[in-house]
């Protein structure tokens, strides 16, 4: 079975009881800077503590954590708290690894998670405050349970060529052709199943959640 690796991170996530869903069974658990303030409030104990600490609201929050587990980055370095985050899950040896905030906030920030997509070594779901996004690598085929109505759109990522195939969507994407910077926006969950089938190159699939 894959090491599953969570990071929490800065800006809007699910709501606690989820997040807590979400992080259960985790092998490796980091919080990235203020990501330690979404972690405590889901009730996660984190086994790393890792960034600038820049957005921390009260860095005394790191005095019941053993200071070896805790990483501080100076405030000018060369990589965000999101990768330093992943780049420590991938060293301890996670093969699945899932992002939990990120949503809302700063556009800057969110094109940077938004790269995170683009490279040949990315994180595999990101979990937001209104979203779920799940990166799907050929040949992966992944059924997902939603509820009727539910938008999905789907992001050609990284590099292609790019085949699609799905089954349970209002608009099939079985022979479209995908080049750089072509989308799939608002399609539509028909049942309370979907899948997608990545044949070629790799896909982000957002959904939308439906309350």
């Amino acid at each position: 079975m894959a090491v599953r690796g969570i990071a929490f991170i800065g800006g809007e996530g699910p709501e606690p009881n989820k997040s807590r869903r979400l992080a259960a069974g985790a092998d490796i658990i980091v919080a990235a800077d203020s990501g330690l303030i979404a972690a405590e409030e889901a009730g996660v104990k984190p086994d790393w503590i890792i960034g600038d600490m820049d957005s921390l609201n009260d860095p005394s929050r790191l005095e019941t954590y053993p200071p070896q587990r805790i990483r501080l980055y100076p405030a000018d370095k060369d990589y965000t708290d999101t990768e330093l985050a992943l780049m420590l899950l991938w060293e301890k040896g996670c093969e699945e690894i899932g992002l939990i905030g990120g949503g809302g906030g700063r556009t800057d920030h969110l094109f940077a998670i938004r790269a995170l997509f683009e490279r040949p070594r990315c994180p595999d779901q990101w979990f937001t405050a209104g979203e779920e996004l799940h990166c799907l690598k050929a040949p992966d085929s992944v059924r997902f349970r939603v509820l009727p109505g539910n938008l999905i759109s789907l992001f050609p990522v990284g590099a292609g060529p790019w085949s699609a195939k799905s089954q349970g969507l209002k608009w099939t994407l079985d022979g479209l052709l995908w080049d750089p910077g072509i989308f799939g926006i608002s399609n539509a969950a028909l049942e309370t199943h979907f899948s997608v089938s990545a044949e070629k190159g790799r896909f982000l699939v957002i959904i939308n959640q439906k309350d």
